[in-house]
């Protein structure tokens, strides 16, 4: 006897292949790229709108809170703030101000580990893959190769010398393939020195002629002379390259 020859087999439902497209575009390198784009400027666009740097007049915390309570709060709105773009040097001397040298500084340190983490974690999940293929020059991969392969100990370099931009070694951090352990230890470590300068400086902010605010000062100042001389020469010798 002869089977009956099977009929075609039907297709995917035009709605399912629309939407198994839609799904594959949204999750595409470029589309999770514009993703990390548009809220960078978005936090960028409410740092401007809210000003969140008039808490050094308006005082805070903003509630009745006080003592660790307030420093966790801090902390955590440090970490937002700076993941947003808001200077590091102001929320420094904000903690110092507000909570004296040793609590603005575990402040200042805590909130520094979070807005860096949350940077790293955008910039993994958002722009790694769209940007890793882009590492073509020599320049970029010899970088990313130095955070690939040397990653806490190249971050704790960059944290370590003032003049490397904090949301720009995060990114940087993120498209390679530094691991979150590295990255976040050698940030707690390497932001102690500068970090501890501006909360001191905040601390005593108040008696502009004591020993610990003339050294604080005079610390920021040496190491942010010292940055713009070594960045001239680095920028000088890659022209001549």
């Amino acid at each position: 006897m002869f089977e009956p020859a099977p009929g075609p087999v039907a297709g995917p439902r035009p709605a399912t292949a629309l939407a198994a497209r839609c799904g594959r575009a949204l999750l595409s390198p470029w589309s999770k790229l514009s993703l990390l784009a548009l809220v960078l400027l978005s936090a960028g666009a409410l740092v401007l709108l809210y000003e969140p740097q008039r808490m050094l007049a308006d005082g805070w915390p903003p509630f009745e809170l006080s003592g660790p309570a307030a420093v966790v709060l801090f902390a955590a709105a440090y970490g937002a703030c700076t993941a947003a773009f808001v200077p590091r040097p102001l929320l420094n001397l904000a903690a110092g101000a507000l909570f004296g040298s040793q609590a603005g500084l575990v402040a200042a340190l805590a909130g520094t580990v979070l807005g860096a983490g949350i940077a790293f974690t955008l910039g993994r999940l958002l722009g790694q893959d769209a940007l890793r293929p882009l590492l073509r020059g020599r320049w970029l991969k010899a970088a990313d190769h130095q955070f690939s392969a040397h990653g806490f100990r190249s971050m704790l370099g960059v944290r370590l010398f003032p003049g490397v931009p904090f949301a720009a070694a995060n990114y940087c951090a993120a498209v390679s393939r530094m691991g979150y352990a590295p990255f976040l230890l050698a940030t707690a470590i390497g932001s102690i020195p500068n970090t501890a300068a501006y909360v001191i400086a905040g601390s005593r902010a108040g008696s502009p002629t004591s020993p610990a605010f003339l050294v604080s000062t005079g610390f920021i100042v040496v190491t942010g002379v010292v940055a713009s001389i070594v960045a001239w020469r680095k920028r000088h010798r890659l022209r001549g390259n």
